[in-house]
């Protein structure tokens, strides 16, 4: 049995696979992921619980504001004590607070203590480390594994936070029915309890090849990565291109409402296998060997934009399901690639400090998007943003193509004179 199982999995992820102390930290980071997955329902519920129902929209997007963006000023504000701290430490420090934090949401609920102002609050506190937190995660991935084997590890991690997105959201929803959802934020508290255990218990690298321990890191990660223009326009893309996803996040929904006048079910199917298809994305981009990996990060985002044409244009609703479908197998790779270049762009002993400032910085992307997709869709309705949406990616996609030719070119005329020169 363990031979078919073995002779099932991709020969690029045996050896990922093979190593002990990864699949420790993979079970921990899969427990998490699912409790993230069931907080994107029950975040938001809670607050509609809470809040007085003429201002109930403020609370709720106070809420979600909180679950998330107070990450970006943790990045900012705690880089000067927090770039010099192992990996290790940094992921544990985060999964605490958000354990502690979180965990105070159902202990204050059910002593009836949990106004809207306290939730926001413990929300906010629960997320300030989470952008250092990714940076430890995929820094220790750097630390443990080999330049060739990081792919496929972080495309195995990558792949946990859209799985999560299909089995946590049904899951919260059982237990928000039949339950609380104060008690959906507990159980997703616990859940980084147990990570920060399982690191605790595990031995790991303190301070390897990719500790981002080192003196000479006087600089903050925003700095060092403005010193390599590479990393900069990398941050820069990936930037604009969560940006122009966030109105698909506000359009679809009222697609399938306004549009369609479809029931929420048809919403579910969307996001369903919209995550079905980026977890075997990712897993099949992940099995390739010696991936170019700038062309294909360009190549993801025009094809993005491509598969949401069919939505402005009026397709049917086969069409435009079976396209969010390819588009999540096309989305999916996205993340672990774009990690995966600047783990290799990275001088080693900034590697933790680069990767906080592109999560700082990348926190603010999607919701500035969505903030924009209410304005849009409210103008042009939501065919024509989602169709917009498409249009604008496929416009940033040829963007990037020309300036990778033109960075090729100048490259190639520097390594001609260089060559010119010597002889």
């Amino acid at each position: 049995m363990t031979q078919v199982i073995r002779r099932l999995v991709p020969s690029t992820y045996r050896p990922v696979l093979a190593h002990r102390l990864f699949r420790r930290l993979f079970l921990g980071f899969a427990v998490s992921c699912l409790g993230d997955g069931m907080s994107f329902v029950a975040v938001a519920w809670l607050a509609i619980e809470l809040a007085p129902q003429a201002g109930a929209w403020l609370w709720v997007g106070g809420a979600v504001a909180a679950y998330t963006l107070p990450g970006v000023l943790g990045a900012l504000l705690l880089g000067r004590r927090l770039r010099r701290v192992p990996a290790r430490r940094l992921l544990i420090a985060d999964s605490v607070v958000r354990g502690v934090f979180l965990g105070a949401v159902p202990l204050a609920w059910f002593a009836g203590l949990l106004s809207p102002w306290l939730y926001v609050v413990l929300l906010a506190v629960s997320s300030l480390l989470h952008a250092w937190g990714s940076a430890g995660k995929y820094t220790l991935l750097a630390e443990l594994l080999p330049d060739e084997q990081r792919l496929a590890a972080n495309t195995l991690v990558g792949s946990l936070d859209f799985a999560a997105t299909i089995a946590g959201p049904a899951l919260a929803g059982v237990l928000v029915t039949y339950g609380s959802s104060a008690l959906v934020l507990g159980l997703d508290a616990l859940t980084y309890v147990f990570l920060a255990a399982l690191v605790v218990r595990t031995r790991l690298p303190e301070s390897g090849q990719v500790s981002p321990v080192d003196g000479t890191a006087a600089r903050g990660g925003l700095a060092l990565l403005r010193s390599r223009p590479e990393l900069l326009g990398l941050l820069a893309l990936t930037w604009f291109f969560n940006f122009l996803y966030g109105p698909v996040e506000v359009a679809l929904p009222l697609h399938v409402t306004e549009d369609l006048h479809a029931p929420g079910t048809l919403l579910g199917l969307y996001w369903m296998l919209f995550g079905l298809g980026a977890v075997l994305g990712s897993l099949a981009v992940g099995a390739l060997q010696r991936l170019p990996l700038w062309p294909v990060t360009v190549g993801i985002m025009t094809a993005w934009g491509l598969v949401l044409v069919p939505f402005g244009a009026g397709a049917p609703t086969a069409v435009t399901v079976a396209c969010f479908t390819l588009g999540g197998a096309i989305y999916g790779p996205f993340v672990a690639l774009s990690v995966t270049l600047l783990q290799a762009k990275s001088p080693p002993q900034h590697l933790a400090a680069m990767l906080a400032a592109r999560s700082a910085v990348l926190l603010t992307a999607s919701p500035l998007g969505t903030a924009l997709g209410g304005p849009l869709t409210t103008a042009l309705g939501p065919r024509a943003t989602l169709g917009g949406s498409g249009l604008a990616t496929v416009a940033l996609g040829a963007l990037a193509c020309v300036l990778l030719q033109a960075r090729r070119r100048n490259r190639s005329g520097i390594e001609k004179r260089a060559l010119v020169s010597r002889g």
